[in-house]
């Protein structure tokens, strides 16, 4: 794999849990619920913020892919943590009274993509994470998302 290289890291989101969720023991309810990409070192700040009740969601990210110790190190505005344990955030979002309130993010590691399918996203210029954004609650997913939740792949 060349230095340096980019690629496209597209998030396809299906089954999105609509717009409100009601109160459960543990889970305060909300109402007004957005989904989107948040920017590293910026919880507030969503890239194409989606409603809840949307048919799906799609989220197109620029990185750049290094090679690491560990393997394929992607980088990007919208890719947090650190060599080895890299992830996008999906953060759930509502009003509040000051602005947007965090309400859940979905982690999900970039790790958990094999070193041959970046390899080949690379040589494509596409990958793509694909995943439902309800949880077995019926609550927007969250916490730590690996496959099989989400399935990544390459592409053209």
């Amino acid at each position: 794999m060349p230095t340096n290289s980019t690629v496209r890291l597209r998030i396809e989101a299906t089954d999105l849990p609509g717009r409100s969720c009601a109160p459960v023991p543990g889970f305060p309810g909300y109402t007004a619920v957005l989904v989107g990409v948040q920017r590293r070192g910026a919880p507030g700040e969503l890239l194409d913020p989606v409603a809840g009740d949307a048919a799906g969601a799609v989220w197109t990210l620029e990185c750049t892919v290094k090679a690491g110790p560990a393997g394929p190190d992607l980088l990007g505005p919208y890719v947090q943590g650190g060599p080895g344990g890299r992830f996008v955030y999906l953060s759930w979002l509502t009003p509040g009274p000051d602005g947007p309130e965090l309400l859940r993010r979905a982690k999900l590691f970039l790790d958990a993509v094999p070193p041959e399918t970046v390899g080949a996203a690379v040589a494509g210029g596409l990958l793509a994470g694909r995943l439902g954004l309800t949880d077995a609650k019926g609550h927007p997913l969250c916490g730590a998302v690996r496959p099989p939740v989400i399935t990544w792949s390459a592409g053209a």
